[in-house]
């Protein structure tokens, strides 16, 4: 096989030979995007020798997973029947609380959640049984500590965590019609992207929550509804309320200025993972642009139906996250049960522990500036974080 070149045929026919010949793949197609996305990691991305073999076999395992997923469902065709409530979501720029916020409501045993593990795992390996996933769950604490090793300011910037709750956007990558822009700079992949429905990505989302729902079942895990959370949603709101009816929204706020280096920061770290000359300046401009389009089609999404979602500010999840998680029960109309008010208060106490270091950057450092934030910004300041610190 070619090694210098990602070629779809390639991975595709890699991935069913190390799934027992497996050909199915399901719905959606996995070639449109995959052949887009592999162009783009050859033509745009840059990636060193070792950022082009762990690209690769991420996406051999993310078809490889396609195609257990779909022998699943032929399998056992009473998973298509899952019942998935509406679910809770957390959503907002990247790093605005999403993540504190996800892990705490995660506690509470009436909500389902999706850890890192099972984002990354999602089908139990052949060495397990439905009720020990225990070798997904090593694999799973391999790769957080792989990616923590190699790149040691993530742990300060997002700890990662195999059994911590984590991002659904790690189900819709298996799509490849996802946001790969967080790994590497691909830009002629994403242009390619904006123009697509991407229904049938949170279609598959759906049925990715419909097996993992399945699989906990087996392990005596029952649950309510999912709380979900990805920033990802931000610019895809209309769709996921389509496909999630009754969704509950929750979105958190923090003020571009602070919000937008620290993304950049964070995507320029991942960048750096996988290629030797990532440029801090174009994941400035790339995730600023983009944010821009995301807030602002959200906001458009939530002024047709303004009850379904909930401001959080990102200054009170971190400074009085117990108060934040009162408003949102009264909101949701759930009562809040001693037991589960416990748990989230001990994770807090723990997770205080467990921060290493302090994340530093600027604006200058990517490309950007305070006065261009406060321009592109403004209306988004205006409403959501200028208006909301003047009544603090």
């Amino acid at each position: 096989m070619t090694q210098n070149t990602f070629i779809a045929d390639e991975l595709i026919a890699e991935a069913r030979a190390a799934n027992d010949g497996l050909v199915d793949f399901g719905t959606p197609d996995v070639r449109p995007g995959l052949e887009k996305l592999c162009a783009a990691l050859d033509s745009d991305a840059r990636l060193t020798d070792t950022g082009r073999y762990l690209m690769r076999q991420k996406i051999v395992t993310q078809l490889g997973n396609r195609l257990r997923i779909e022998d699943y469902f032929a399998k056992h065709p009473e998973i298509a029947d899952e019942q998935i409530a509406a679910p809770i979501v957390i959503v907002g720029v990247p790093r605005t609380g999403t993540t504190k916020l996800h892990r705490l409501l995660s506690r509470d045993p009436r909500f389902y959640w999706m850890s890192f593990w099972e984002s990354q795992f999602p089908v139990p390996f052949a060495s397990e049984t439905l009720t020990e996933p225990n070798a997904r769950i090593r694999e799973g604490r391999a790769m957080c500590d792989l990616m923590t090793t190699a790149m040691p300011k993530l742990a300060a910037m997002h700890p990662m965590y195999a059994d911590e709750a984590d991002e659904e956007v790690m189900l819709t990558e298996h799509t490849f019609m996802s946001a790969y822009n967080a790994y590497a700079d691909v830009p002629s992949y994403m242009r390619w992207l904006d123009a697509q429905d991407q229904t049938v990505v949170y279609r598959f989302l759906r049925r990715g929550l419909q097996f993992l729902q399945w699989q906990k079942r087996q392990r005596g895990v029952t649950a309510e509804r999912w709380v979900l959370k990805a920033p990802h949603h931000l610019l895809r709101m209309d769709i996921l309320l389509k496909v999630f009816p009754g969704a509950k929204v929750i979105i958190t706020h923090r003020d571009p200025l602070q919000s937008i280096p620290s993304i950049a920061s964070f995507i320029h770290t991942l960048w750096c993972i996988y290629s030797d000359q990532a440029s801090a300046e174009r994941a400035g401009h790339e995730w600023s642009e983009l944010m821009q389009r995301a807030l602002t089609h959200a906001t458009r999404v939530r002024e047709r139906m303004p009850a379904q979602f909930l401001d959080v500010q990102f200054r009170d999840t971190v400074k009085r996250p117990m108060d934040v998680v009162h408003d949102i029960y009264r909101w949701l109309d759930l009562p809040l049960p001693a037991d589960a008010e416990l748990a989230m208060r001990t994770w807090l106490a723990a997770d205080e522990k467990t921060h290493q270091g302090g994340h530093n950057y600027t604006a200058p450092q990517f490309g950007l500036s305070d006065e261009q934030l406060r321009r592109d910004f403004a209306d988004y300041r205006a409403h959501y974080v200028e208006v909301a610190a003047s009544t603090a």
